[in-house]
Order: C-alpha cells, then structure tokens, then sequence
C-alpha cells in the first residue's frame, strides 16, 4: 500500500521527534577515595607536629605549630588564611591564631573540618600532647592532601586548625575556645554561617585503642551519619555515644544554629573505659596508631562523600 505523500513526511517528522535526545541529567560528583588517606603519613605529620614540642597558646612553639600548618596546607595546594588575634585569658592578653584552609565548592554548601592544635600548659615542662591536640591535626593534615583539589558540584570544605581550646584554668568567658569561639563569630558576620551542612570537629582521634564517644550535645542527624560512615569504613563497633555532654569546640558553633559533631575517644587510658592518659605527661607517641588515624580518616571521607550530593 502506498501513503499519500503529506501522511509520509509527516510519520518521518513525528518518527524524528521521538528519537531526539534526552536532556542530560547532571552527572553525580566523583566522591574522593577512602582509601587514599594513608594512616602512616598522617602518623608521620603527627610526629612531625609533637617534634615541634610544647603548642600553648601565645607561645613560639605555638608559632611554630602554626607555620608548620600552614606550609603543609600550601604543599597540599590549598589556599591558607591565617586569623591572627588578640584575646584576654585570666592571666593576661596572648595572641592566638587559627590557620584556615579553603577547599572551594559551591558557595552554598560548606563543610567545615575542625582540630585544635594547641597544647594544655601546666601539665608538664614537655607536655607535647600526642593525642590531645597532635592526633586530630596530623590527620585533618593528611585529609588535606586527599580532599584537594577542588570538584565540581561539591561543597566548599574548609580546614580549620584552631588555637586556644584549652584552658587555664576552667573552661569560662575568656578561658578556653578560643579559636572556635572566633571561627563561629567569623562564618556567621561573612553570611556563611546559614550554608553550613556540618561542623565535624576532630579531637583524641589517635588511641591504639580507639573508642569513638560522640557526646549528647551533637546534632542528631550528624550522629546517623557517623554511624553510617563508621560502618562503611568496617569500624562500627568502634562508635558509640557518651553519656553526657562534653565542652568542646563544636560548641560555638552550635550556640550560633550550625549542625556540629564532636568525634572524640575520651577513653584514652590505660584499660579499657579508662581515660588517664588525658591530660597527663602519658599523652605521648607511642600510645598512638597510625591503623587508628587511618580508620578515622576514612570515616570522615565517607561523611564529606555522603554531603556532596545532598
């Protein structure tokens, strides 16, 4: 049977029509490699940092921690901002600084990765604090290199290794937080404060025996993320939630509405449960783990993972 010549154009038109391409959906963000932050070099940074010796606020080990920071976040490509400022404490007025680094992203997404880097004074003449502050800091440095550089359609991360989490006497207006107390302050007057998707703070992360104890005063839904990082990462046993609330320098940044996890092992002793080693000359090398730092690093790329595409 023959068609009249009008009805086959017009079965060729609509035969077209139907095949035209789709609209390509947006490709999903390449997610970073777990496996590519190496527990023996964040070891290694660890090492480097406590070689450095004493890191208390206004002091040059201080200074010197610093510098070391930031030049390795410069090595890692990764823009550094130093925050230099002046605070008063309950025994004079010291300059501390905060050493961020920028990882840019979609300027309405941000994730904010946090360590204190300095050391508690009074403990002892070489108090070093391999655990508290050394472990968070030698990991978030080796996060760095493998969260940079940048990818499209990601958040913005930031790295902030902060001054002034201890304090000198007892936690108080104008005694401890410091850098978190400023850093919160920062990203609320710059309008960043409402893109913040999570504030995941580091602190005691380096325990051969690692015991993850999230405190009550986190933001539950960084909780359930954890967990799921944590079991991705094949150490679930590993995490629980504490029993209270822990002052710490999520803190801040909860009293200014962004959602904020401590990931802290405040079991760090000599037995199990135990937490002696704490503030104490025990806090040393070689009660460390580079198997531990891998673990955690590994956790906290699965949650960067998790948030850049949601």
């Amino acid at each position: 049977m023959r068609l009249p010549w009008l009805t086959v154009c017009l079965l060729i038109l609509v035969a077209g029509c139907l095949r035209q391409p789709q609209a390509d959906a947006p490709a999903s963000p390449t997610p970073r490699n777990p496996d590519a932050l190496d527990g023996a070099r964040a070891m290694q940074l660890v090492s480097n940092l406590v070689a450095l010796g004493p890191r208390s606020s206004g002091s040059d080990g201080a200074e010197r921690a610093a510098a070391f920071i930031a030049n390795e976040l410069r090595a890692s490509g990764i823009r550094v901002d130093i925050d230099a400022f002046q605070d008063e404490t309950p025994a004079e007025t010291l300059t501390f600084r905060n050493i961020l680094g920028t990882i840019p992203g979609d300027p309405h997404r941000w994730i904010v990765l946090l360590s204190h880097y300095d050391t508690k004074v009074g403990i002892a003449t070489n108090f070093v604090g391999a655990n508290d502050s050394g472990s968070s800091s030698g990991l978030l440095l080796a996060l760095a290199a493998v969260l940079s550089p940048p990818i499209a359609g990601t958040p913005t991360i930031l790295l902030g290794f902060l001054d002034g989490e201890e304090c000198r006497h007892a936690y108080a207006a104008k005694d401890g937080l410091h850098g978190s107390i400023r850093l919160a302050s920062k990203l609320t007057d710059d309008g960043i404060a409402p893109h913040v998707r999570a504030v995941i703070l580091l602190d005691m992360v380096g325990d051969r025996d690692l015991t993850i104890t999230i405190p009550r005063n986190t933001t539950p839904e960084l909780v359930v993320a954890a967990f799921a990082a944590a079991k991705a990462a094949g150490i679930r046993d590993r995490f629980s939630l504490f029993s209270g609330s822990m002052l710490d320098d999520h803190v801040p940044f909860l009293q200014r509405g962004m959602p904020a996890i401590d990931l802290i092992d405040f079991q760090f002793g000599s037995a199990p449960g135990r937490n002696d080693y704490w503030h104490t000359p025990h806090d040393t090398l070689d009660k460390l783990s580079s198997d531990s730092l891998q673990h955690m690093g590994r956790v906290v790329i699965h949650m960067v993972n998790g948030m850049a595409t949601h």
